[in-house]
């Protein structure tokens, strides 16, 4: 158990929609999460792009980093990811050193290289669909390239962004984010929570390939798994139902609210659920004592420098309790080892 209390934990909330409530109550949901979250210490909280997702609230996210960031003090508030091909790069400086002009050191920029939607959205953010890997690396460059100091000479300058401290993050599913961040020397986050398959070869790479920057001296990595807590086994597996089915409906082609629990005898096919079942592999789902076990093997094996928690349950109440879990796990660890 030694390592599991010297990690910091923090949280990704995908700001989801219920079944029964609008963005607005998501984003206020949100909020309380966010201010529940820094009472119990975790260390960032991050927002999501996604498009044309009636299940999630976060689409204008540095919206909603400036709504988070503005109610509460210390933690550090982010985005886990913007999605940069949808954006150029000047206009993610001036947000990004806008929200850290308000939020001196408090800000985070994690960059996605998907564009968070489907093809036909897509094309209605962006107009041009060419987003090739070197035009992404490009971007990370030109973006980073804002926040340092004006050259004399520089006739495009972030304002504000220039000069501010604002931490740029590779977020990836996949080993292409992990091989950029070693190559620039970024903090690098890998999205376990839906993509389980390259989570070591990512990690692997991006160890052995890191080479240190004026950023960063050693890598530094982050990974996100879902962890769906409860006071026992059999309500964890219940609330955790509503995840289960806003995959299956991913997957249909028919995103929804975030559905309320139900038994999942007849929903699924055989297929979908061996689909749900393996993009949820890292899925940490049960009481206090079966997420110990399963949060303790998984730090043990994968040594993350940090882990960020994602957690969609229906009842807003029930996720908080979850956070609450898994605060005291980590206490209880850290007193165990």
């Amino acid at each position: 158990m030694g390592m599991m209390e010297s990690i910091p934990f923090s949280v990704l909330d995908l700001a989801p929609v219920p079944d029964g409530a609008t963005p607005g109550d998501a984003l206020r949901n949100s909020i309380d999460l966010a201010r529940h979250a820094e009472a119990l210490g975790f260390n960032r909280y991050w927002l999501a792009e996604h498009h044309n997702m009636p299940g999630i609230a976060s689409a204008a996210t540095s919206v909603v980093i400036a709504h988070v960031a503005q109610a509460t003090t210390r933690i550090r508030v982010g985005s886990g990811g913007v999605m940069l091909p949808n954006h150029a790069p000047l206009v993610i400086a001036e947000q990004f050193g806008t929200l850290a002009a308000l939020h001196p050191g408090r800000i985070d920029l994690g960059l996605g290289r998907a564009p968070g939607t489907d093809p036909r959205t897509a094309h209605a953010l962006r107009r041009n669909m060419e987003g090739t890997e070197a035009r992404f690396i490009e971007d990370v460059i030109e973006l980073q390239s804002y926040f340092q100091p004006a050259a004399a000479e520089q006739r495009v300058r972030a304002v504000p962004g220039e000069g501010l401290d604002v931490p740029l993050w590779l977020l990836g599913s996949s080993t292409f984010s992990a091989e950029l961040a070693a190559a620039l020397g970024l903090p690098f986050a890998f999205a376990a929570h839906f993509a389980p398959d390259l989570l070591g070869a990512a990690l692997t790479l991006y160890r052995t390939r890191f080479q240190p920057s004026a950023r960063l001296a050693k890598p530094h990595a982050m990974i996100c798994v879902t962890v769906c807590a409860a006071p026992d086994d059999g309500e964890a597996e219940f609330l955790f139902t509503s995840q289960q089915r806003a995959f299956v409906n991913l997957r249909r082609g028919q995103p929804g609210l975030l559905p309320r629990p139900a038994p999942l005898d007849g929903f699924w096919s055989e297929r979908e659920r061996a689909g749900v079942e393996h993009a949820l592999a890292y899925a940490m789902v049960g009481g206090p004592a079966r997420v110990a076990a399963k949060l303790a093997g998984f730090v043990a094996e994968f040594r993350p420098d940090e882990l960020m928690i994602a957690c969609q349950i229906h009842d807003h109440a029930a996720r908080r309790r979850s956070y609450d879990i898994v605060r005291e796990i980590r206490g209880g660890l850290s007193k165990a080892a």
